[in-house]
């Protein structure tokens, strides 16, 4: 949405939960409207009671009571327009993660579609990497492995999650993707390491 944050929950590299708030939205405007909606939807159901029992007796038309009822609705689909947006207001994380990047600040003004934060889930850190193509007659999904990550100095067991559906006719190299297992607070997504089989096959 259009609009200014009031308050950011997270700053770069803070960890947060699934469902916490991180971003907040001015909303003191859109507040002001649902209160005036809610007025005018109380306003329109009360007409609309009195001009039913009018019509009880013959006292308007049915035309008029028919505009009394949709006078009700117009004024509860303004309701519900308002209420919608103001469910923007606030935005939660759709998992647990860490904040990679912080795009804007407090009180500062944003357009919709503008990115605001940066996220990623890294408690299920992933390998991707490159083998020749011969190499899929062995290496198939949930094979095991480990590889030696560069910057921690240490290695960590994987499991092949996922086969890359093509072959790339010009190096013929097939990308495979591996599960980490287990928790490693030392590891950072980005790292850089060399993989080592743990069982038969070709030499790393």
């Amino acid at each position: 949405m259009d609009g200014r944050i009031s308050s950011l929950a997270v700053a770069e590299g803070d960890r947060f939960s699934a469902g916490q708030p991180l971003v907040r939205f001015d909303c003191s405007t859109q507040l002001a409207e649902l209160r005036k909606a809610e007025v005018e939807v109380r306003t329109a159901v009360k007409s609309q009671n009195a001009k039913e029992k009018l019509y009880k007796l013959n006292a308007i038309g049915e035309l008029e009571l028919e505009l009394a009822s949709a006078a009700v609705e117009r004024a509860e689909a303004q309701q519900a327009a308002i209420q919608t947006l103001l469910s923007k207001c606030r935005i939660n994380a759709p998992y647990a993660g860490r904040v990679a990047e912080q795009r804007v600040r407090e009180e500062q003004f944003v357009r919709v579609g503008e990115p605001l934060l940066d996220i990623l889930d890294d408690n299920d850190l992933e390998l991707q990497f490159i083998v020749p193509s011969e190499w899929l007659v062995w290496l198939k999904s949930g094979r095991s492995l480990r590889v030696a990550i560069d910057e921690t100095g240490r290695s960590y067991p994987a499991k092949v999650s996922r086969i890359g559906p093509r072959i790339d006719p010009v190096s013929q190299t097939a990308k495979i993707s591996a599960l980490i297992m287990g928790a490693h607070p030392d590891l950072l997504a980005g790292m850089s390491g060399v993989l080592i089989m743990d069982e038969e096959g070709p030499p790393r």
